[in-house]
């Protein structure tokens, strides 16, 4: 049985859009004849006809952006998610809990979604990767503070661990409530994790292959629970036999993080999309596909979001932003097996040098350093651009893209 579903948030940004860009070519047209004159709306506005006709271009193709954005849902099990909602091309903007205690995180996503961003992430973490980063704040409040500050942009984590330090069953009734705050608008990206944050808070740390076990027993027992019905489930590692009796009120997406080739498989396997970073997604993306096509899945109609550090600012910005995500070329090769943050620290400071943490991050105030960036992730096949910056404040970063970039990349979406 199919139900297609209609994601709340972007049908409600596109009608004020379509409206407003209607009103504005009504005027360019001379059809509207409450006022006497063009003029008389000219002067009533504030603007004159060539302002008006910029303000429609850009607000036409915010609205193509954000448009006919649906869910189709399919229940064998649990729900699944085909997500067109996610072809379209966004824009996304990271809450990095590392960096930022939760009350200046809210008020960054209230910016970014001010800004013209489609979408926040979250960083959802017990300790930072590195102790000089110097926080590491509950991902869950920040996502619901959030949502009640905000009207349409997407949240969600990238990523929750589902396994170890939260139970499958207790993130599936998280993420239902946060959808009952903020229908429509909330995503759930998941991932195996990492021991700073799992061994750290449970003292278990098992090997690889038990770990992707365990995560693909989380992905759907957490589907199950999500469509309400009593669920009786006694696997390999988890048992439960509960109800969530406030399920979502609608799908929720579900999308999985990946760093190399068998975890590229996993994610077109066992999810409705992907969460991964440009190098990963370039060298891996037929992993991807191959894991899609296996469970009967098209790559090609499922969201792909691809993490993209940022920087507005000089070389010097960008080696003070390294300094604290250092860590990042080996995240996924050595660290995420190390639970104290100092000794990730220690050892990124004397392995990594800061060229190679900012080599192939955007940098400068040229918005075509920036947009070049973009478009070619973009173009490689991403649906989603999370932009990430490591800087000490965002809000600069967040009016410069909203300012310079995401209206050139809209324009460029629709041309």
């Amino acid at each position: 049985m199919t139900k297609q579903v209609t994601a709340s948030s972007f049908a409600s940004l596109k009608a004020p859009l379509g409206f407003i860009c209607e009103f504005v070519i009504a005027i360019l047209g001379g059809t509207v004849n409450d006022l006497s004159s063009q003029a008389a709306w000219e002067s009533s506005l504030g603007m004159n006809r060539r302002t008006l006709l910029k303000c429609a271009g850009t607000l036409m193709g915010a609205s193509t952006l954000s448009a006919n954005l649906t869910f189709s849902q399919e229940s064998s099990g649990g729900k699944r998610v085909n997500n067109s909602s996610f072809n379209t091309k966004m824009m996304g903007f990271m809450l990095p809990h590392e960096q930022f205690p939760v009350s200046k995180l809210v008020d960054y996503g209230v910016a970014a979604e001010r800004a013209g961003f489609d979408l926040l992430a979250t960083s959802d973490h017990l300790q930072p990767w590195q102790a000089n980063e110097g926080h590491s704040g509950q991902a869950w409040v920040t996502m619901a503070a959030v949502g009640q500050r905000t009207k349409y942009i997407w949240i969600g984590p990238t990523v929750t661990c589902p396994t170890f330090r939260h139970n499958p069953a207790v993130v599936a009734e998280a993420f239902a409530s946060l959808n009952l705050l903020t229908p429509g608008r909330i995503f759930l990206g998941i991932g195996s994790g990492e021991a700073i944050n799992e061994e750290a808070s449970t003292g278990s740390w098992p090997k690889w292959d038990e770990r992707s076990e365990r995560f693909i027993e989380s992905a759907d027992l957490i589907r199950k629970l999500w469509t309400g019905q009593q669920v009786s489930h006694k696997g390999k590692y988890y048992s439960v036999n509960a109800r969530l009796y406030d399920p979502p009120a609608t799908p929720i997406p579900l999308l999985m993080a990946a760093n190399g080739p068998k975890a590229m498989r996993r994610a077109g396997q066992y999810a409705d999309g992907l969460i991964t970073d440009g190098k990963t997604w370039k060298q891996y993306k037929s992993e991807f596909q191959a894991g899609a096509r296996a469970a009967g899945k098209e790559a090609g109609r499922m969201p792909v979001l691809i993490e993209q550090y940022a920087i507005v600012g000089s070389k010097q910005d960008a080696e003070k932003a390294a300094e604290l995500w250092r860590f990042g070329p080996k995240a996924f090769k050595k660290y995420y097996n190390v639970r104290d943050p100092e000794e990730i620290e220690r050892e990124a400071n004397s392995e990594i040098p800061l060229e190679q943490v900012y080599g192939d991050w955007p940098v400068g105030t040229d918005p075509n350093v920036h947009l070049k960036t973009v478009n070619e992730l973009f173009e490689s096949g991403a649906t989603i651009v999370n932009i990430h910056s490591g800087q000490p404040d965002l809000q600069p970063v967040i009016e410069f893209y909203g300012r310079e970039v995401l209206p050139k990349v809209r324009m460029k979406a629709v041309a």
